[in-house]
């Protein structure tokens, strides 16, 4: 897994500068003075655990103070939340911290009734979990458009008109997945899928195959299934750059349009006069379509 680095001067002089002894923090860690000592001089490193509660004693941010290089797996949430392996049992409810010893090491996927458990306690949504255990199963799974738009998001790139959704299919199904109101696993996703186009084209592991980019295509039953369980057009999977960028762009549309009817109240909507203006020009789209298309216009 990605370590994150650590560095006994940036430790020693965070705590300096915030005017700390090593027995204040030692004491918000739950460690002694010693402890804190030999961290500081670099005779020892903190167990990657006690980084958050470290960063926070010192009054600074996690990924500020320890930066990371590369994603995390199962065990840098775990560490990042403040958790032991061994503790993860009473989150699990199980007698020993097998399930999660088991996932960290690939040996065997998490119940699907852990997931939302683990995530609400590392602090992250239940895709990011799924992510992070992909990684942990070998497979470097990107965040929702992180390799064709950068770290910065689709939504953040598209504002700057920089790009439009991202590129493969498996970012394709994370990105949409993430902008779900409800997780869905992949096995509620491939029920979902088959439900709504009354066909059996879907299961857990192809989902999980496209998702996680172990497969890197599919047929059209398969994609047109994909696309109604995830609330959207076939025409997102188009390899056509224009439709790929008006597709961006209605998503973009459609986020704005929410915060508009968010001010002020739910109960207030959209106003009357944006709303007969988007119908206007979707209708002006309609008939300069028409008459592109051997119809004559009207004069």
């Amino acid at each position: 897994m990605p370590a994150r680095r650590f560095d006994p001067n940036r430790v020693l002089l965070a705590r300096r500068e915030g005017g700390l002894k090593q027995t204040d923090v030692a004491s918000y860690v739950g460690v002694s003075g010693a402890r804190v000592s030999s961290w500081e001089t670099a005779r020892s490193v903190p167990d990657p655990e006690k980084l958050r509660r470290l960063a926070e004693a010192l009054r600074h941010d996690l990924d500020d103070l320890f930066p990371r290089d590369g994603r995390p797996d199962l065990a840098d949430l775990r560490a990042d939340a403040g958790y032991t392996q061994a503790a993860t049992r009473e989150l699990t409810g199980t007698s020993t911290a097998g399930p999660v010893a088991a996932a960290e090491n690939a040996q065997r996927r998490l119940a699907e009734e852990y997931e939302p458990i683990l995530a609400e306690a590392y602090g992250v949504s239940v895709e990011a979990l799924r992510r992070a255990q992909d990684r942990s199963f070998g497979n470097d799974v990107p965040e929702p458009g992180e390799a064709a738009l950068g770290a910065a998001g689709p939504e953040a790139q598209l504002q700057r008109g920089q790009g439009g959704l991202p590129e493969t299919l498996a970012e394709k199904i994370t990105y949409l997945l993430d902008r779900l109101p409800n997780p869905l696993s992949d096995a509620q996703l491939a029920a979902l899928g088959n439900d709504r186009t009354g066909r059996e084209v879907l299961n857990e592991d192809l989902v999980r195959g496209l998702r996680t980019g172990e497969v890197s295509g599919a047929q059209d039953d398969v994609l047109n299934a994909l696309a109604e369980a995830l609330d959207t057009t076939p025409l997102i999977w188009s390899q056509d750059a224009d439709v790929q960028r008006i597709i961006g762009g209605t998503m973009l549309l459609r986020g704005q349009l929410s915060a508009i009817a968010a001010r002020g109240g739910q109960e207030e909507g959209l106003p009357a006069d944006l709303l007969d203006f988007i119908l206007h020009e979707v209708d002006k789209v309609r008939s300069e379509a028409r008459d592109g298309h051997g119809r004559p216009a009207q004069p």
